[in-house]
């Protein structure tokens, strides 16, 4: 304990109010001044006694219990630590350190390690967390060992009040080369089918100026597009938006001459993919129930542009009607399948019969608009089994089912295959009551998958992948029972709805999807197959190494695994040609932004708060000096750094003696307001 005296003021009036009097009693004093009144001296000291006498002066006795003055130690964990031999010289550094200042009985020292798995090295807050119940009165200063690269640091000229001094102690070598690559810019939606900007950029140290670097662009796990970009340069990226939902892009860059880590050769972004209406053309053969549903469940789907033409007449019916009566008007062949047939997304043909309407000609450019990405999906009626059947077109050649001829007529119950009950358009579907269809148009499978089956287990609903397209068959005309509710009806919208979005490639209806997830500490992988086994599965880390995790079963044609993973950053999967990217964390994590050891980024907030930046070698061993240095001024030097002694203390006891009774004050303050007017009466 220490005894100390000191002076106190108590005021009976509260500081406000008597600073208030003091301020008029000084500008009634001028003013009496100014008018050159005889005793301006006697009545000054009389205010300044009435002053002192309000403020209450007091000797006070203290017992002082002297407190130690705190200083942080933060030591960097982050993943960045891990490269070389930073993360020894760290732990060395600050075991070294730690039990130098643990031997000064003032100073109390308190430490924290950095979170490992947070994105980014954020000492700043960690050190404002640890010291958030000191007073700054009794802060001696806070030391990060780091290897330089901190990202939360507030800004040197802010308004804040920081800690300080702030020092740094720096652990790696500067002249390591690392080549990493950036996505500088990425739009958050783009539409489907269109090209969107990428701005990406790629820094190596270790490479000449003006030497070009090639990069790997991949969408969605797909061929990988390579391109020369200049290294410290921003470079704009055209790509393609391939389906809607989420687009993953990587971008990935060769090993360099020196590496710190592969981790950030490979980076990735996420864009959302966001479809423009659906063209889609409905060419109806005659008149019939099955079109009008088609119509209404098109029209109804805001995401369809619907263009519908019925056939009421063809070319060789003798009609003496005016043409100017008619109500219709002519069929646009020529300018729907020559000059705007690439413009549709999907074709769809209901109970079509070639009547010479629709040209040899038009159907041969409808069969290559398919093998090019175009959509067909035909809706079987009894023209199908005929001598005009669209079987009977260059359109065959496209065509997952050709007609036997034969019409069933008798009543059956539409059933999902084994595949149908695998497959993403008709699974969800499963064990649900169906009612009864009137008419099936006979048809052998010659390839694609047939996903529903009719009578004796004949082909149904038959889709296939032709070329770059799909098409899709349903080999009959009775849909629209299901749509009318007839022996309790049937899934009819959502079933065409589910054949529509694959046919428009829809990545959720997929039969063979590989998806992966990577949140927090488990990597989880998703296989939909058509097979009854899934192939090996290999996911790959951000930095390299590889994983193969084991399928389980999750129901016919479904299986899941997971795996552990540690790491922020990309995860690719892989199985049986599929391939999976995600992303653990954010698309660019900070920590592995820039990984070279660096005095730059602390050095202003050092030196905005008197601290020094020092680094270090392999070893750890070079510690700078610790000096105690004074409340005020510089605290570190060359190769000394400074933790400031606070003289911090807490009050035990005290006791206080009156310095200005109110008597005694008051005897004062009468004699000299007699002293005054004595002075002024003569």
């Amino acid at each position: 304990m220490i005894d100390a005296t000191r002076l106190g003021f108590e005021p009976f009036l509260g500081w406000p109010i008597l600073w208030a009097v003091v301020a008029l009693a000084a500008l009634a004093w001028l003013a009496y001044a100014f008018l050159r009144g005889k005793a301006w001296l006697t009545r000054g000291l009389a205010l300044t006694l009435l002053a002192a006498a309000l403020s209450n002066p007091s000797l006070v006795q203290e017992e002082r219990e002297p407190l130690p003055s705190v200083a942080a130690i933060i030591l960097d964990r982050s993943e960045s630590m891990e490269f070389g031999e930073r993360e020894a010289a760290a732990s060395a550094a600050f075991a070294a350190l730690n039990a130098e200042l643990e031997a000064d009985p003032s100073l109390e020292v308190r430490i924290l390690e950095s979170d490992p798995g947070a994105d980014g090295t954020n000492l700043y807050g960690a050190l404002e967390g640890l010291m958030a119940d000191v007073p700054r009165d009794r802060i001696a200063g806070a030391i990060l060992i780091t290897d330089g690269q901190v990202h939360d640091l507030p800004e040197p000229d802010s308004d804040e009040r920081h800690i300080g001094p702030l020092h740094g102690l720096i652990v790696g070598d500067p002249n390591r080369g690392d080549r990493r690559v950036s996505i500088v810019d990425a739009p958050d939606f783009g539409i489907v089918g269109e090209m969107a900007e990428l701005v990406v950029r790629v820094d190596d140290p270790d490479l000449p100026d003006g030497r070009q670097v090639e990069i790997e662009l991949s969408v969605n796990g797909g061929t990988p597009r390579r391109l020369n970009v200049t290294p410290g340069e921003n470079t704009s990226v055209p790509i393609e938006i391939e389906r809607r939902g989420e687009n993953v892009i990587v971008v990935e860059t060769p090993e360099g001459r020196e590496e710190l880590t592969l981790a950030n050769n490979r980076t990735a972004a996420t864009l959302s993919g966001v479809r423009d209406r659906l063209r889609v053309l409905l060419v109806t053969g005659k008149p019939n129930q099955a079109g009008r549903v088609w119509r209404d469940l098109l029209k109804s789907d805001p995401s369809v542009d619907l263009v519908h033409f019925t056939i009421l007449r063809p070319p060789y019916k003798l009609d003496y009607t005016p043409t100017e009566e008619l109500a219709l008007i002519a069929f646009p062949t020529e300018e729907l399948f020559e000059e705007k047939l690439e413009e549709f997304d999907l074709i769809i043909f209901d109970q079509y019969e070639r009547r010479g309407v629709i040209t040899q000609s038009y159907l041969a450019n409808m069969s290559r608009y398919v093998t090019e990405g175009g959509a067909l999906f035909i809706a079987a009626g009894e023209p199908f089994a005929g001598p005009g059947s669209l079987a009977r077109s260059p359109l065959a050649s496209v065509l997952p089912a050709s007609p036997t001829g034969d019409i069933y007529t008798g009543e059956y119950t539409p059933e999902l295959t084994e595949p149908g009950q695998r497959h993403a358009v008709t699974m969800p579907l499963a064990s649900r009551e169906w009612g009864g269809w009137m008419r099936y148009i006979d048809a052998e499978a010659q390839a694609g998958d047939v996903l529903m089956s009719g009578p004796r287990g004949k082909p149904l609903l038959i889709v296939d992948r032709v070329g770059d397209g799909r098409v899709g068959m349903l080999m009959t005309d009775q849909i629209w029972l299901w749509a009318r509710g007839h022996d309790g009806g049937g899934p009819f919208a959502e079933l065409m709805r589910r054949v529509v979005h694959w046919m428009m490639k829809e990545p959720e209806l997929e039969e063979r999807k590989l998806n992966l997830v990577a949140e927090g500490d488990t990597a989880r992988v998703e296989l939909r197959t058509l097979l009854d086994s899934a192939p090996p599965l290999v996911v790959e880390t951000p930095e390299g190494s590889f994983l193969e995790p084991q399928w389980r079963q999750d129901g016919p044609g479904r299986f899941v695994a997971e795996a552990p993973i540690d790491q922020l950053g990309l995860y690719r999967a892989e199985a049986g040609g599929l391939e999976a990217v995600a992303l653990n964390g954010p698309a660019n994590p900070k920590e592995y932004a820039d990984l070279q050891s660096t005095t730059e980024v602390l050095q202003p907030l050092a030196d905005a708060t008197s601290g020094g930046v020092f680094r270090l070698n392999a070893s750890g061993t070079n510690l700078p000096d610790i000096r105690r240095t004074s409340a005020r001024g510089n605290s570190a030097g060359g190769n000394w750094l400074g933790l400031r002694e606070r003289g911090a203390y807490a009050v035990r006891s005290s006791s206080s003696q009156p310095l200005l009774p109110g008597v005694i004050a008051a005897a004062l303050l009468i004699g000299l307001l007699l002293l005054a007017w004595r002075r002024e009466g003569r």
